[in-house]
C-alpha cells in the first residue's frame, strides 16, 4: 500500500534498504532523489533567509533518524562549477571546515566510487565518520550526486570516532541560468547516537544554513583557485583521469545501522565555544585558505 506524502516514515529513495547486496543507483534511484528534493508534502520550513532554506522531517517511527533538506539560490555560480566544487576533494579539504580526513578509495564504475569523510561535531559530542558509495549523473543542465554508506573490509569503525550511517545523502544541482543555479541538499543519517535536542535545532536554524552559505564562498572562487591547481583534471567529468584502483561491488557489503553501537549523548549540554562561535569552527567565517 503507498504511503501518504505527509507520512512521517522515511520516503523517496532509499539504495540501502531492503537489499541484502551493495548495488549502484540506477536511472530510477536519481528520478526519485530529484523528487524528493523538489517534494514539499511532509516537510517543516524551519529557516528562510538570504536566500537560504532549511526543511526537517520528524522521524516519528525512529527519532534516531534524522532528515534535513537544504535549497541555496547561487548567483553568479554557474551549475557546472558547482558540481566541480562538490566533487573536487582537494578543494574540499581547503573550504570544508568541519572535515577532518577525506579521501577517495576505489572506483566502482565510470560514475560511482568509494570514500570516507570524517567531520568535527558541535563540542563537546563525538566525531562522526563514514564510508559510503557515491554516484553522480548530469542531466541536461541539472546535475546530482548522491551516496549511501557501505563497509569496506580495510576500513572497519575506528575507536577515536562514532561510525554514522548515511541512509541517503544527496544534492540536486539546478541551472537557472548561464551563471546561475539552485541547490538542494537532501540527507537522512543516522548518527547513532541520541543526541540531544539542541543539537537538532542547531543544525537546522545554524549550522546547515552556514555551511551552505560558505559553500557559496567556495564556489565563487574556485575557478580562480582551480587554474592554479590541476586545471585539466576533472577525473568526474573524464574518468580516464582516474587514478583510483577498480574495485568490484563484491567487495563491499550493506552497512546497516543496528550493526554499529550506539552513543547515548542526549543528556550533553553545548560547550561555551559552541555557543559563542568559537575560532576556528562554524561560528568563524575565515576563508582565507581558499585563497
Amino acid at each position: 500500500m503507498e504511503k501518504s506524502a505527509a507520512s512521517t516514515e522515511p520516503q523517496g529513495p532509499r539504495p540501502v534498504l531492503g537489499r541484502d547486496s551493495v548495488q549502484v543507483p540506477d536511472d530510477q534511484d536519481f528520478r526519485s532523489f530529484r523528487s524528493e528534493c523538489e517534494a514539499e508534502a511532509g516537510w517543516n520550513l524551519t529557516y528562510s533567509k538570504a536566500g537560504v532554506s532549511v526543511w526537517v522531517q520528524a522521524m516519528e517511527m525512529d527519532r534516531t533518524l534524522h532528515k534535513i533538506k537544504c535549497r541555496m539560490e547561487c548567483r553568479d555560480v554557474p551549475a557546472e562549477t558547482l558540481y566541480d566544487v562538490l566533487h573536487d576533494i582537494e578543494y574540499r579539504k581547503k573550504w570544508d571546515s568541519n572535515v577532518i580526513e577525506t579521501f577517495d578509495i576505489a572506483r566502482l564504475t565510470v560514475n560511482a566510487d568509494v570514500g570516507y569523510y570524517s567531520w568535527r561535531c558541535p563540542k563537546p559530542l563525538k566525531n562522526r565518520d563514514v564510508i559510503t558509495l557515491r554516484s553522480w549523473l548530469p542531466m541536461g543542465t541539472d546535475y546530482i550526486i548522491m551516496n549511501y554508506s557501505v563497509k569496506h573490509p580495510k576500513y572497519p569503525p575506528r575507536k577515536d570516532l562514532v561510525r554514522a550511517v548515511s541512509i541517503q545523502t544527496g544534492y540536486l544541482i539546478q541551472s537557472t541560468g548561464p551563471k546561475n543555479c539552485v541547490i538542494t541538499y537532501l540527507a537522512q543519517v543516522d548518527p547513532k547516537g541520541s543526541l540531544p535536542k539542541w543539537v537538532v535545532n542547531k543544525s537546522s536554524q545554524f549550522l546547515a544554513p552556514k555551511a551552505m552559505k560558505k559553500m557559496y564562498k567556495a564556489c565563487v572562487k574556485y575557478p580562480e583557485w582551480k587554474q592554479k591547481h590541476q586545471p585539466h583534471f576533472k577525473p568526474w567529468l573524464h574518468p580516464e583521469q582516474s587514478p583510483l584502483p577498480s574495485l568490484a561491488l563484491s567487495e563491499l557489503s550493506v552497512q546497516h545501522a543496528d550493526s554499529l553501537e550506539n552513543i547515548d549523548e542526549s543528556a550533553v549540554t553545548e560547550s561555551r565555544e559552541e555557543r559563542t562561535g568559537g575560532a576556528g569552527g562554524e561560528g568563524s567565517d575565515d576563508d582565507t585558505s581558499l585563497t
